[in-house]
């Protein structure tokens, strides 16, 4: 079959988004894999299938760089929002995004082409991690979810660490059942920490928007840091606060990259 195409990212966390409000679109895992092969396919850390929804301008079918599905992209649900507005709702700022997390809200902001996602509150408490602070691999790890899970680690030097290394044995590790998303962080400033990470599901990233909320809301509860924060990531930065009721709320760019049609 012919699959038209558009592929997007969000500071270079890059994702193939395709339109189907129709549901004809039935994609296996290894036709994911394929499309998401860099050398081989387009090339995308995951592909987004928009969807319809009775409760939501759309569902956000986000599935992996392997094939498995995931909750929730924080950069993912972004572009979803950039695409329906390209596509669907072009003098509309105002989004709500149906996801495996729950409905994401989003506000689109022209006078910076921004995009606002209402993330939700943090769990701290969840069956797929530990309730408290677990040392592998020779850093501390914290524990949030914010729709998936993630691992926070706080170190001096980030050039001290192979994220690739590292990564896949954190999330395959046995204590988490659903494997986990994690990050390594050091501060910059009082205002501003970067951050690499590793991806459940795909591998190294240049942005993760769940995961830069993740290490929001691990500052926030072990470090009692101030809001809002900057999070400094290899593809640029996202920019990260709450509002009077601690839900999270993430801030940055969206971009559209090409349309193609590709034969599936």
């Amino acid at each position: 079959m012919n699959i038209e195409f558009t592929k997007m990212h969000g500071l270079g966390n890059d994702f193939i988004v395709i339109n189907n409000m129709n549901g004809r679109i039935k994609l296996s895992t290894e036709q994911v894999v394929f499309l998401c092969n860099r050398f081989i396919g387009v090339g995308a850390d995951g592909v987004i299938l928009v969807e319809k929804s009775d409760k939501a301008h759309c569902f956000m079918n986000y599935i992996n760089a392997d094939g498995t599905y995931a909750e929730m992209c924080g950069n993912g649900v972004r572009c979803t929002a950039k695409f329906l507005r390209d596509d669907f709702f072009k003098d509309q700022n105002d989004f709500k995004i149906d996801t495996r997390a729950g409905i994401k809200e989003v506000k689109y902001y022209s006078k910076d082409k921004t995009f606002s996602v209402n993330m939700g509150k943090p769990i701290f408490k969840h069956s797929d991690f530990p309730e408290n602070s677990l040392d592998l691999e020779g850093l501390s790890l914290d524990f949030v979810s914010v729709g998936n899970p993630h691992a926070v680690a706080f170190v001096e030097n980030l050039n001290n660490y192979n994220i690739s290394f590292i990564g896949p044995r954190i999330e395959n590790d046995k204590h988490f059942p659903n494997k986990i998303n994690f990050h390594i962080v050091q501060k910059k400033s009082e205002k501003e920490f970067d951050v690499l990470t590793w991806e459940r599901g795909c591998g190294a990233t240049l942005a993760c928007g769940t995961g830069a909320c993740a290490v929001y809301a691990i500052l926030r509860k072990y470090k009692n840091t101030s809001t809002p924060l900057i999070i400094g990531l290899p593809g640029g930065k996202l920019f990260i606060s709450e509002n009077e009721e601690g839900v999270i709320i993430m801030s940055g760019p969206a971009e559209s990259v090409f349309s193609a049609i590709i034969s599936l």
